[in-house]
């Protein structure tokens, strides 16, 4: 079968495109969704891509996060869909309460972008079966609110229970707690990052340094193992 990904655009979204072209890469076939529908269209995954949804007003991704598409969102990932959400998307998911905590303007108050070097901490979900746990991945990051915060309550929770799926290294490039980069759920259908692997996925066109040493594609095992999650989930 060829799985089908879902990538949801809404009013400010700026990497949808790129998006798609991931999903292609991976084997997969792209399905554009709009924001104000309520059809997923049989799609097997989803993406929420970065961007500024809405110009980011009241915080970013809030109001994205009460669209109406994300009704069939929520109902998706308690089916147990593979979700990623994306930066903006990132944002989006914890403002759905699809992940715990909350992402803020950056630490040095200023908008950021640089290739991040990412740990890998959980490569047991839908987007991450393609990497090991401990691997050092490099992954394009541009954001100003990209800080992640939760309370004491909740980072003792999700530390203790391995939802931690990615963390900065070398540098903290917002103030996030923990070098918290990004998060799954616990049963690992939903993940979000701040960094952006869909433009990592094509040799020349992504990080290509000597921290990354994989010509740029870091990104496109994110694609490759939901693709996988999906295929498997079917046989």
């Amino acid at each position: 079968m060829t799985a089908r990904i879902g990538v949801i655009t809404f009013p400010g979204s700026l990497d949808d495109g790129d998006a798609q072209r991931a999903i292609r890469l991976a084997g997969a076939e792209p399905v554009a969704l709009w924001h104000g529908s309520h059809d997923l269209e049989g799609v097997d995954a989803l993406v929420l891509p970065g961007g500024f949804s809405y110009g980011d007003y009241l915080r970013a991704g809030a109001i994205a996060a009460l669209a109406p598409i994300m009704a069939e969102v929520k109902d998706a990932a308690a089916a147990g869909m593979p979700i990623l959400g994306i930066c903006n998307g990132f944002q989006m998911l914890v403002e759905a309460h699809l992940l715990p905590g909350g992402l803020i303007r950056n630490a040095h108050q200023q908008f950021i972008r640089r290739d991040q070097r990412l740990r890998v901490e959980n490569a047991s979900t839908a987007w991450t079966s393609q990497f090991e746990v401990g691997q050092e991945i490099t992954i394009p990051l541009k954001n100003a609110d990209g800080g992640y915060i939760c309370s004491a309550e909740t980072l003792a929770r999700i530390e203790g229970e391995g939802l931690v799926a990615f963390r900065y290294v070398g540098v903290n490039p917002n103030g996030s707690l923990d070098d918290i980069a990004g998060l799954t759920n616990p049963r690992g259908n939903v993940v979000g990052l701040m960094p952006h692997p869909e433009h990592a996925v094509e040799p020349g066109f992504g990080p290509d340094t000597a921290a990354a040493m994989r010509s740029g594609v870091d990104g496109l095992a994110f694609f490759t193992s939901a693709v996988a999650a999906v295929v498997g989930a079917a046989a």
